[in-house]
């Protein structure tokens, strides 16, 4: 699959970031934790310049928990606080201001040297589309502040929101970058749902799923749609499935959940839909689609 997906009005917004960005002490990262490199933005590190920086890796109930505490301890092996988290469910913000301190211990240190006590950090919140931020953002605030959508693109520009006396959030709109590298990390955006859907050809994208799940989870797919005997047939390329093998299994996935047309016969769109769905939503359980003992992806 050839996935791109650069609209214009982040070029707006990365111009928007690039001037608030010497308004802030701290960025404040978030990345899916099913996907925690394909979902970071390489131009953030260009625009942060010597700001001080911490990751959270949201959805963390939707990843598997070794690749959860995998990735937080790669994180901090090169120098960044981070934290795991699910926005939705409040799990893990008690630790974020702790985090947040030991970030910005030294702007602290250099205010408490100039005489300036308890002047409140603040933070921008940074991330692709539908990665959470504005979930957090209520989260972590304790009331809604931020607009919210199960789809990208829904904060439009920036907003200041001041949680407490100590922190200050700027959440800005979730930004892409002009052109991926690699092919697989925009599939994995593409399955996260970082990308307009409608630009995709979602039957492909469903049965590249198909050969990540029965590479790295084989069993998820008969648990969750009820059959057995799902064998990876031996190709050219060893265990991997062909496209022809997943379609089959896509298939199989549509007759069993009623995904029917005319005839008795599959409707791979639908049934796509309803794997894409049920994998975005951790219906089939928790999955990573990427560790850091892989070989690192060129993101730009």
């Amino acid at each position: 699959m050839n996935i791109q997906w650069y609209p214009g009005h982040m070029t707006k917004a990365k111009r928007a970031m690039k001037e608030d960005i010497k308004l802030i002490d701290l960025i404040i990262e978030l990345v899916d934790a099913r996907a925690p490199v394909s979902s970071r933005n390489p131009d953030i590190d260009d625009l942060a310049g010597n700001k001080a920086r911490m990751v959270l890796l949201n959805k963390a109930d939707l990843a598997g928990e070794r690749g959860n505490d995998a990735w937080v301890s790669w994180f901090r092996d090169q120098g960044l606080q981070a934290v795991k988290l699910d926005s939705r469910s409040r799990a893990g913000l008690k630790q974020i201001q702790a985090a947040v301190l030991e970030a910005c211990k030294e702007k602290t240190e250099r205010d408490r040297k100039r005489g300036i006590l308890n002047r409140p950090v603040r933070a921008m919140v940074v991330g692709i589309p539908n990665v959470g931020k504005s979930t957090f953002i209520n989260s972590y605030a304790g009331k809604a502040c931020a607009r919210t959508g199960n789809k990208p693109g829904v904060t439009k520009g920036n907003q200041w929101i001041r949680l407490n006396k100590s922190l200050e959030l700027l959440d800005t709109p979730g930004i892409l970058w002009p052109r991926f590298e690699s092919q697989e990390v925009g599939m994995h955006l593409a399955l996260i749902g970082s990308i307009n859907d409608q630009i995709l050809d979602g039957e492909q994208l469903a049965m590249e799923l198909i050969i990540l799940l029965m590479d790295r989870y084989p069993e998820v797919l008969g648990e969750r749609y009820g059959f057995e005997n799902i064998e990876k047939e031996t190709t050219g390329q060893g265990d991997i499935l062909t496209h022809q093998e997943a379609a089959g299994i896509l298939e199989k996935i549509g007759t069993v959940r009623g995904c029917l047309i005319k005839g008795g016969q599959c409707d791979r769109k639908k049934a796509s839909d309803l794997l894409l769905d049920d994998f975005r939503s951790g219906r089939l359980g928790r999955i990573t689609l990427e560790f850091p003992e892989e070989p690192e992806k060129s993101v730009g």
